[in-house]
């Protein structure tokens, strides 16, 4: 996708960030709620919810409120990527693949019987990079 007048390290294409006072009340919400959470599950673990009954709904319970506290962290830094960081797009350097190490174009169909005898064949095809 690179152009010829593009160097690597350019910069393509860059829009600034929307920032809308919607998303950062959203992400203040989901932070207050987030404290709230973290703090139900820490107060859980020091009172022992998960030890006290045998049934293991103590654990269960923990388990969905640290959930919760993920779910809730990756809808925070969701909002804070979309809204609040500039959409950039970087011309990198494009990695040699394995073609352009081995093959020349005109060996691009490969070669037949008749280039090469029968034990060249055989040692060609145990070890493809032989004699490249």
């Amino acid at each position: 996708m690179s152009s010829s007048e593009s160097s690597y390290g350019d910069i393509h294409r860059y829009e600034p960030a929307r920032e809308s006072t919607a998303a950062a009340i959203a992400i203040v919400l989901l932070t207050v709620i987030e404290v709230a959470f973290v703090g139900l599950f820490v107060f859980g673990l020091l009172t022992g919810w998960s030890s006290a009954d045998q049934t293991g709904l103590g654990s269960m319970f923990l388990g969905g409120v640290l959930s919760v506290i993920f779910i809730d962290l990756a809808f925070i830094l969701m909002l804070y990527r979309k809204e609040f960081l500039p959409d950039v797009m970087i011309v990198k350097k494009r990695r040699r693949k394995w073609e352009d190490l081995y093959i020349k174009e005109e060996d691009m169909y490969g070669s037949g019987f008749s280039d090469e005898g029968p034990w060249e064949s055989i040692k060609r095809a145990v070890y493809p990079y032989y004699k490249r």
